[in-house]
């Protein structure tokens, strides 16, 4: 995929499952919420491997270790290893061994997926300022992470150790909905220190340059379900990727997405794996577009659809029609009716 400017979703004629050798396939929100498997996730994935397709699991998640990820993927009825899994911890660990000796301390402010990382490089996990750690990690640490974990951060910040994170996901979907995420726990270390970490998750190079070494993918299809962590990973990575509907992102952020945030394909779940994708094809020089049965252009003020059929063809004509009015910044066009028309 170049980097210029997507104006629509592309089609495909083959399922994306046989066009591209591997998966890169996010976690929360695309395969499981909660812990439970999100619906046709498992018997998806399991026709997409049966037929060839590597599947990895890219997570910027860093609170579980991945073999404990591939436990758990396994027992939803997906088998998994541990090599399958890369997570955000592995990614930053890998960034903090670049930039420090050999066998040095580092205050780990998170889960064990972060100390098991740590190891991996072959660095020391710590506990406290007083450990005498060269640099701090935080890494989302579940709901449980107690306050006093930010203040150790901090501690050893003030002292001038370089600070490093796995990610900045603000959120993270869960069984009850959207919690705060580990970007909002390093908000709570920015605000008190006025430090600016290091991060290496999605969407930066740090993460993708992980997931090369550890998947050799030739092929690969990222797989997610937010713009600005999975989409945009695809787009500074410069592969193509599948927004699935399924977690965070919904069609009113989809229809607003800059050009780093918009999807070759929109599917609504993991089947879209499975098949082929339409074309959305232009009817008029005047910016009007169709997909399916349905028919979208931009008009003054807003966005206006006609026509009927799939749901998903109407959002993918819709997405061409934002997308083209915006070029290459935001599009400024009301979607509500349309999307509403919808049922999204």
């Amino acid at each position: 995929m170049s980097q210029t400017v997507r104006t629509r979703p592309e089609g495909s004629a083959r399922a994306l499952s046989e066009a591209y050798d591997t998966a890169l396939l996010d976690l929360d929100g695309v395969v499981y919420a909660g812990g439970n498997a999100i619906v046709h996730a498992v018997e998806s994935l399991g026709v997409a491997r049966d037929g060839g397709m590597r599947l990895a699991y890219v997570t910027n998640n860093a609170l579980r270790t991945p073999d404990a990820v591939a436990e758990h993927l396994t027992e939803l009825g997906i088998a998994t290893e541990g090599s399958d899994v890369i997570t955000s911890a592995q990614a930053v660990a890998r960034l903090i061994a670049d930039q420090v000796p050999a066998g040095a301390r580092v205050l780990v402010i998170g889960g064990e997926g972060l100390r098991v990382a740590l190891r991996e490089r072959g660095l020391e996990p710590v506990e406290s300022a007083e450990d005498e750690p060269v640099a701090v990690v935080q890494g989302y640490g579940g709901p449980e992470l107690p306050w006093g974990r930010f203040a150790e951060a901090c501690y050893a910040i003030a002292r001038g150790v370089p600070w490093f994170a796995s990610n900045t996901d603000l959120t993270i979907p869960g069984a009850r909905g959207i919690a705060p995420g580990n970007g909002a726990a390093v908000e709570v270390v920015r605000i008190a220190t006025g430090a600016e970490p290091q991060v290496a998750g999605k969407p930066l190079p740090p993460m993708h340059r992980e997931t090369v070494l550890r998947t050799g993918a030739e092929r690969p299809l990222v797989v997610g379900d937010r713009l600005d962590t999975d989409i945009e990973g695809a787009f500074n990575g410069e592969v193509d990727s599948l927004l699935v509907l399924t977690g965070v992102a919904n069609g009113a952020q989809l229809l607003a997405a800059p050009p780093q945030h918009r999807p070759t394909y929109v599917d609504a779940d993991l089947r879209g794996l499975l098949t082929g994708q339409p074309e959305v094809t232009e009817v008029d020089a005047g910016g009007g577009f169709r997909c399916g049965g349905w028919t979208a252009g931009a008009g003054e003020e807003q966005l206006e659809l006609t026509g009927d059929g799939e749901v998903l063809d109407g959002l993918r004509a819709l997405c061409a029609a934002a997308w083209t009015a915006a070029g290459d910044g935001v599009c400024g066009l009301d979607g509500g009716k349309a999307l509403a028309r919808l049922g999204l």
